[in-house]
């Protein structure tokens, strides 16, 4: 398995993984092939996919805002999973995040993905219950 930056080249297959995996949630304009492109331009160190002989398995794409990092969306081909490809995706970007001075990560989970709240909770990432999660779309094309 061969862990490296995600450069916007890889956005189809990306966005195929991403819509054939159970539980992600995209939006029409942030995971379009510009939203993408604007996330990887601001955050070009973060992002990582995994690949199998040429074949992508696994993708993490991860931000920060110079405070806080921020895991969106992460996913392993349902064949690939139970076999550390998305903890070494996490590992990565978490690694790229300390290198860039952040000290906190983030991410948002539906409470409908079992297997992705289970993932997270192996990997030691809390459930807070101290907060409220607030969303305001300022774009209504953004579905």
């Amino acid at each position: 398995m061969k862990i490296r930056v995600m450069t916007i080249n890889d956005y189809n297959k990306v966005y195929q993984l991403w819509t054939s995996t159970e539980g992600m949630g995209m939006r029409s304009l942030d995971d379009s092939f510009g939203g993408i492109e604007r996330l990887l331009k601001r955050n070009p160190n973060t992002n990582y996919i995994a690949q199998v002989e040429n074949k992508t398995v696994g993708v993490i794409l991860c931000g920060h805002d110079g405070r806080r990092g921020y895991i969106y969306h992460t996913a392993v081909k349902s064949d690939y999973r139970n076999k550390g490809v998305g903890k070494t995706l996490v590992d990565a970007s978490l690694e790229a995040l300390k290198k860039e001075k952040i000290n906190k990560v983030a991410l948002v989970a539906f409470v409908s993905n079992d297997l992705g709240n289970k993932f997270w909770q192996s990997l030691g990432f809390d459930n807070r219950d101290d907060l409220i999660y607030r969303n305001l779309s300022i774009n209504e094309k953004n579905t």
